[in-house]
């Protein structure tokens, strides 16, 4: 999972990050420090994953301290860059579509802030603590899905793909355990019930009077 999630992100954020051809205008550097940390998650996602599986747990456990901090940063990192881009948006004429996407990265910033903050209150046990890390990994991905070089129809459908790792987490649990663990059937809820609210609570005009405030 944490191999597929790498190749999935790599493949939505080559073209406009990882491999961005220098004929194209370079990105703000607000945006460059947004790819950096949340590459650094990633990455550190996979090497927790390998330390586990090779028995180190000691080292898994002095690193997840780091990761808490790392999470911390990206939600006020990943809050920030949503509204300084919203903001150009709203200087180019885009008030509207602006305000109501606002909720995307504010809302996905809430669920994996709270989803780490939960799998580090489970941290002592494994089963429950491995599967909330998993999800709110899982939870970034739809920014890289929609990004992949492939035509959506509605944006449900990036979603709807994004979603397919915890569809392929559940079927595991399922397979090898019998039953879905606890944290993947309310963890996997709520990534996918914000999912759903996010275009409906952004359009409407409670939430674009709260967005004009913070976009002014």
């Amino acid at each position: 999972m944490a191999l597929a999630i790498t190749a999935a992100v790599f493949v939505g954020f080559s073209p406009t990050f990882y491999r961005r051809p220098d004929t194209v205008a370079p990105l703000p550097p607000y945006l460059v420090l947004h790819g950096l940390t949340f590459s650094a998650w990633i990455m550190l996602f996979v090497v927790q994953t390998m330390l586990v599986a090779s028995g180190r747990v000691r080292l898994h456990r002095r690193l997840g301290w780091a990761g808490a901090v790392l999470a911390g940063v990206m939600v006020f990192i990943g809050a920030t860059a949503g509204i300084w881009s919203m903001q150009r948006e709203v200087a180019n004429g885009h008030a509207d579509a602006a305000m109501t996407f606002l909720t995307t990265p504010f809302s996905a910033m809430l669920v994996f802030g709270g989803l780490v903050g939960a799998a580090v209150a489970w941290r002592r046990q494994p089963e429950t603590h491995k599967r909330l890390m998993l999800l709110a990994t899982i939870s970034l991905l739809d920014a890289a899905v929609a990004r992949w070089p492939i035509a959506f129809a509605a944006d449900w459908m990036f979603y709807a793909i994004a979603d397919l790792f915890i569809v392929a987490a559940v079927a595991y649990d399922l397979m090898s355990r019998g039953k879905v663990a606890a944290a993947y059937v309310w963890g996997g809820s709520i990534i996918v019930i914000s999912q759903a609210l996010r275009p409906l609570v952004g359009q409407t005009d409670a939430w674009h009077a709260i967005a004009r405030v913070i976009l002014q």
